[in-house]
Formats: C-alpha cells, sequence, structure tokens
C-alpha cells in the first residue's frame, strides 16, 4: 500500500492532474451513466448496497417527492457495472455511527464479501453511508480490508491524506462552482475526485449536461481518469 503522503509528482504517470469519481446506491439511472462514460473512456467506482438489490428490480423512493427512484435488480449489476470498479456502501445503508459493534461489523464486512461474491474480485474500496463515519466506524472499515473510506466533506487537496478511511472528495458533481474547483486543481496537478447519485440527473437536458462534462474532462490533454484504489495502492 502506498504511503498516505505519496506525492503525485513522483507517481508513474505521463500526466499529472488525476480524475476519480464514484456514483452511490445501485439505482437502475447508473445504467445510463455507465453508457455515458463508456462512451468517453471514463472510470469509475460505483458504491452498493448488496443487501438492497432483489429478484427483481423495484422503487425505493422517489427524489424530492417527484422523481421514483428504482434499485436495479441482483441479476442486473455485473453486466450494468463491466469495466468499472464497485464499492462497498454497507450491506443496507445504515447509519453507520448508530450501530452496536456487531452491526457494524456485520454492515461492513459482509457487505464487502457479498460484494466480492457477485463480481469476483477484491473489493478494496469503501463510501461511509450519509457520509457518517467516526473513529470506531473508521477503524471497523479499516480491519475490514478497505484502502480508503470515502466521507461527504470537500477538499481540494485530497492527497495527502492523514486517513484514507476519512477520504474527502472535491466536489459533488452537481456543484455550482465544479469547473472553477477543477480549475484550481489542474493548475496544482492534483486529484480532482467528484461524486454523486444518478437519480440527480432530472431530465434530458441535464443527461445532456452530464454528457459534455464527462466528454470535457475526457478530451483534457492534461489529465487522466484513475479508479479511486489507484490512489493507495500500487
Amino acid at each position: 500500500m502506498r504511503d498516505a503522503g505519496w506525492p503525485c509528482a513522483k507517481w508513474p504517470y505521463d500526466l499529472c492532474m488525476r480524475i476519480c469519481q464514484c456514483w452511490d446506491d445501485g439505482n437502475v439511472d447508473d445504467i445510463r451513466v455507465c453508457e455515458t462514460l463508456r462512451r468517453h473512456g471514463a472510470k469509475a467506482s460505483f458504491n452498493l448496497n448488496p443487501g438492497q438489490h432483489r429478484d427483481e428490480r423495484y422503487e425505493g423512493w422517489k427524489f424530492k417527492g417527484v422523481k421514483p427512484v428504482w434499485k436495479l435488480a441482483r441479476g442486473e449489476l455485473v453486466h450494468t457495472y463491466r469495466g468499472f470498479l464497485a464499492a462497498n456502501h454497507t450491506v443496507s445503508h445504515p447509519h453507520p455511527t448508530k450501530l452496536d459493534d456487531a452491526t457494524l461489523a456485520r454492515e461492513i464486512n459482509d457487505g464487502k464479501a457479498q460484494l466480492e461474491a457477485i463480481f469476483g474480485y477484491p473489493v478494496l474500496g469503501f463510501a461511509h453511508p450519509f457520509g457518517d463515519h467516526d473513529d470506531r466506524v473508521c477503524a471497523a472499515v479499516r480491519a475490514a480490508g478497505h484502502v480508503y473510506g470515502r466521507t461527504c466533506a470537500n477538499s481540494e487537496s485530497i492527497l495527502p491524506c492523514a486517513d484514507p478511511m476519512r477520504l474527502p472528495s472535491c466536489c459533488h458533481f452537481l456543484a455550482p462552482d465544479f469547473w472553477e474547483r477543477f480549475a484550481r486543481v489542474r493548475a496544482a496537478d492534483g486529484v480532482f475526485y467528484f461524486w454523486g447519485h444518478s437519480y440527480e440527473i432530472l431530465d434530458e437536458a441535464a443527461w445532456a449536461a452530464f454528457d459534455r462534462q464527462i466528454a470535457r474532462i475526457s478530451a483534457d490533454p492534461q489529465v487522466t481518469w484513475v479508479d479511486v484504489p489507484e490512489l493507495f495502492v500500487d
């Protein structure tokens, strides 16, 4: 595992700025996100709760009380996320700090094990549900064998990271100052990490804007897409 203070300038890449992204919760709209990412050669991790996927799709709730949020069927997961990485988001998306030790360990360890059984490769990434974490939660995430745990905190300097179990991102993909943040990180030859939920893409205009966003990043000759675990594992 890389030292948490590994500097960008020493990474064995020809280009210096790294771009990574992740998407939470395993929703049906992830299918269209994946299509967009494949079209532009982008990498991504998808943070999944295996206990929330059933034999058939189902409507879990309504975003903003209006848009139905459908969960992917369990049998769709491998095909949907082909070419991308699955990351652990616990079994059932609880508030981790509210769980007793045994339940916390089960949510984290079983989530990882179930995803590894589904996808057939080691699951190294973790995203804290609701961004909810403390020292106890971070210790459990580390003990389960994850190399990072993404929070909901924002930072334009995500590396070096004092504790990878408390990894911030740079911003949400819909942040109004997304491109300003991107430009500052690009100027510093840093790592730009963004995240979101596919159900937040509400209409065709929003899908077109998302396509342009990914296309613009991919077309930049001074940046390259990486998977989040690459920041911490050789």
